[in-house]
Formats: structure tokens, C-alpha cells, sequence
């Protein structure tokens, strides 16, 4: 396992974390291959196994910063296609990627998207996820507000026919949000990539072919 210089003065949560993204292959790989994040593989290989992000496509990144999502979203859908990166932080260019600096909850998000795209999107991807507190049952609670309303918005702002991708965490209150789903799209299902680690309560949930 990989060692680190400053070990004596973090703290055991920090050294733990550190240890496993020094250790972690698909860390490596992202770094040989120039990639923002290890995340992109998590869509990578999402999308390698449901077909998502189809050459032309018109996507819509939540919370996207760094820019993991948004670079395998522009390499898949090609020069024909939009990818459209939201967030609140900066994030720096990618080629084939607008940025919008701008809080997706926002009450003038959805219109400024669509007058970006010229219409509705194909699809919309979340992989935001709060600041963690340490404490379960919070933590879980906020990433499932975050995944409602990002919900809300993709339903908002999708053409029929489109997908919508978002992280959760198992813990109950996902399947409320499933439920719901249902109602919108044919097709709702939890999907965890490989590239999720095992011992994470991270799960993602895909909805395709919504009805507008």
C-alpha cells in the first residue's frame, strides 16, 4: 500500500482515504489517461452497458464540477451532439463542454438550459452528492434531496424519450424516489458500475424512455 510523507499529522479518516486513492486502480487510470476524475468511469461504464450518451445527443451535467461526467458525456455523444456542465463552483474548459455557472435550483435554470440547447434535452446526469457529516442517516437524507430535485428538474427539461442518471444511497428513502420514477419513464432500475466500490452505499438510478 502506497505510504504517505505527512502520515503523523493527518488524521486516521484522512490517512484511511488517502490510502485507498493511492491504491486504487481506477485513481491510476484516470490519471494515465488524463481524465478529471475516477467518477468518469462510473458513467463509462454505465453507459457502455445501457447506451445513453448516442452520437448527437443533447446532455445536461448536474453539479458537475470537476468535470468527470461531462468529458465522457462530450467524447461519447461527438461533435454533433451538446453536453452542458451546471454548477456552482468553476470548473476548467473541456473541449466539446458549455459551462454554466449557475445553482440548478435556480428558479431560472430550466429556461436558460433549454434556450442553451435550442429545446428539451436527451439526457440529464447527476453525480452530486452533499458534503459528507460523518452521521448516516444525515448524510443519506442529503444526497436524497439532492437526487429529488434533481429529478424534478430532468422532468422538467427532457424530451420524450430521454435518460436521466443519478447517484443515491441505499438506506430506504431511494425507493420512494424509484416509485416516482416509475410514473415518468418505462424503464427505472439501480445500476452500480464496478467502478463503485463495493463496500459503498452508492448506488445510481437510471430512468429511460420518459414519457413527456
Amino acid at each position: 500500500m502506497a505510504r504517505l510523507k505527512d502520515e503523523k499529522r493527518r488524521t486516521l479518516s484522512s490517512r484511511t482515504w488517502l490510502e485507498r486513492q493511492l491504491s486504487d486502480p481506477y485513481v491510476a487510470r484516470a490519471k494515465r489517461e488524463g481524465l478529471r476524475s475516477r467518477a468518469a468511469y462510473k458513467l463509462a461504464e454505465i453507459d457502455d452497458k445501457y447506451k445513453m450518451l448516442k452520437p448527437g445527443a443533447r446532455v445536461v451535467d448536474l453539479g458537475a464540477a470537476p468535470g468527470g461526467w461531462s468529458e465522457v458525456a462530450a467524447r461519447r455523444v461527438g461533435g454533433k451532439g451538446r453536453v452542458i456542465a451546471l454548477d456552482i463552483l468553476d470548473m476548467k474548459p473541456i473541449p466539446g463542454v458549455e459551462f454554466l455557472k449557475l445553482d440548478f435550483l435556480d428558479e431560472t435554470a430550466p429556461a436558460r438550459l433549454k434556450a442553451m440547447l435550442g429545446g428539451q434535452a436527451d439526457v440529464v446526469l447527476s453525480d452530486m452528492a452533499a458534503n459528507a457529516t460523518g452521521h448516516r442517516k444525515t448524510d443519506h437524507l442529503r444526497i436524497m434531496a439532492l437526487a429529488d430535485a434533481a429529478s424534478a428538474f430532468a422532468r422538467e427539461v427532457l424530451a420524450a424519450g430521454g435518460a436521466f442518471l443519478c447517484k443515491v444511497l441505499q438506506g430506504g428513502t431511494e425507493v420512494t424516489l424509484l416509485a416516482e420514477l416509475k410514473r415518468d419513464f418505462a424503464s427505472v432500475k439501480h445500476v452500480k458500475p464496478p467502478a463503485s466500490r463495493s463496500d459503498s452505499a452508492e448506488l445510481y438510478l437510471l430512468a429511460r424512455r420518459f414519457r413527456s
